[in-house]
């Protein structure tokens, strides 16, 4: 695999040393270039001491465990292109090992950048194994999920409980995971005009445990304890947010901003340990306040990577947030979230299957591309560019071939014209052979037409 020598290479003089600091940030601050840097920098085009600089600084993750070696290194930073993740996991009434599987590679093939397993049931250890052995790229998961299936009551939690769950997953390989440590039981009262009210899970279950133990947030207290087992096997924060927005009514309100300011004291204390981080953020957000949200977050947490859910940017199309929350990713990536969680289109709905994965990506795959290209990153536009060209030629196998979805683009062709000889036509089924408005026009004619 990939990784194994680099891993087994960096660990023997981390022994000798008698350090046990694994992460990408720990190297990176010590101006080393690591294997998975280079790889990055192969990947994004930029140089390998562009990619540490970036690391060093925070504003750039490489999520990767190092008891996952099967993975294939990415970067998250708004100097990287902008990434998407998909979620897939089962839940207690539905969903097998098997069809995870299934959504894991619908998911790698439609372009996901990372992939979290958000499962809440069955046999959850397992099914993770399955989905790290099988992945090539990082795998995140959100710990307090599994935790919650060794209890049978929410206030039963303890913190060993929790540090144990983390660490057991840490072990098997997990990439990053999403730590709610952000809510604290002050901003429970500031809730209380909400329509939606703690919509994240994790969120959820913590206020409730909060509340019947009458105590602090458990992953609050040990998050110390939590940063000493992320920095052995380089796993990646992704801080939560609990108080996220779950519908306009609630965007950027007080509860909201007070837990993304105690993200901000996190990341502090997670960069002491030499852990990578990056910050989770809404949710459903009004297109006017999309800016500011990526400013406040940049400000707050000292420009960490955002990795934002959506966000939507209405809340009247249930069956359809797939659309409602790419149009607010394309902004928000636009204005420096550096990935973007996929909505499919059973949110609020169900739990997806392998054809929602796939809507899901091909609308977040254009959500992130027409941000890299509004962001003018290097070689963003050269495939827009080329299928235009492709198009003025009347060259269908090209514009398939370049298509972001080339059997669906094709499958839509040949709806109406399926005979092969259309494929060397000069006209669609739109305007036909007599009305297309390219095969009436040249450039070159229209240029001369006017100089003479």
């Amino acid at each position: 695999m990939l990784r194994t020598p680099w891993i087994a290479e960096r660990a023997a003089r981390q022994a000798a040393a008698g350090s046990d600091v694994m992460t990408q940030l720990h190297f990176a601050r010590r101006g080393e270039v690591t294997p998975e840097m280079e790889y990055v920098a192969r990947r994004e085009g930029l140089e390998g001491e562009a990619i540490r600089a970036e690391v060093a600084a925070g504003r750039m993750i490489i999520p990767a465990n190092i008891r996952h070696p099967e993975l294939e290194p990415m970067a998250i930073g708004v100097a990287s292109r902008c990434k998407i993740n998909a979620n897939i996991g089962n839940s207690s009434l539905a969903s097998d090992r098997r069809t995870e599987l299934d959504k894991l590679h619908v998911a790698v093939h439609y372009g996901a950048d990372t992939v979290m397993d958000l499962s809440t049931g069955g046999d959850i250890p397992a099914i993770r194994e399955a989905i790290l052995r099988a992945s090539p790229v990082p795998i995140g998961t959100v710990p307090i999920y599994e935790a919650m299936t060794k209890v049978r009551r929410t206030r039963d939690l303890t913190r060993a409980l929790l540090l144990e769950t983390i660490e057991g997953q840490a072990e098997q390989g997990v990439d990053y995971m999403t730590i709610h440590a952000g809510i604290l039981r002050e901003y429970l009262p500031l809730t209380a005009n909400r329509i939606t009210g703690i919509v994240s899970r994790g969120g959820a279950l913590l206020a409730e445990w909060m509340v019947e133990n009458r105590a602090e947030n458990p992953l609050y207290e040990c998050f110390d304890d939590i940063c000493k087992i992320f920095r052995r096997y380089d796993v990646s924060f992704s801080l939560g947010d609990s108080l996220r927005p779950g519908s306009l009514h609630d965007a950027s309100d007080a509860a909201q901003f007070a837990e993304l300011k105690t993200l901000g004291e996190l990341t502090r204390r997670a960069w002491e340990h030499e852990a990578q981080v990056m910050i989770e953020g809404p949710g459903h957000i009004p297109m006017d306040q999309i800016q500011m949200q990526v400013e406040k977050e940049v400000e707050l947490c000292a420009g960490a990577p955002f990795y934002t859910l959506g966000p939507l940017v209405t809340d009247f199309a249930p069956g359809y947030d797939h659309i409602t929350s790419a149009i607010g990713a394309a902004m928000i990536g636009w204005h420096g979230a550096a990935m973007l969680c996929y909505v499919t289109p059973k949110e609020h709905l169900g739990l997806p299957n392998a054809e929602d994965v796939k809507q899901g990506l091909i609308a977040y795959r254009i959500a992130a591309h027409a941000a890299d290209i509004a962001r003018h990153r290097p070689g963003a536009r050269d495939r827009d560019d080329a299928l235009s060209r492709a198009r003025k030629r009347f060259d269908w196998r090209e514009q398939f071939a370049l298509a972001l979805d080339p059997e669906t683009a094709r499958a839509l062709h040949d709806e109406s014209l399926p005979q092969e000889g259309y494929k060397e036509a000069r006209f669609c089924s739109m305007c036909g052979p007599q009305h297309c408005s390219m095969g009436h026009s040249s450039v070159d004619e229209f240029v001369e037409a006017t100089r003479s």
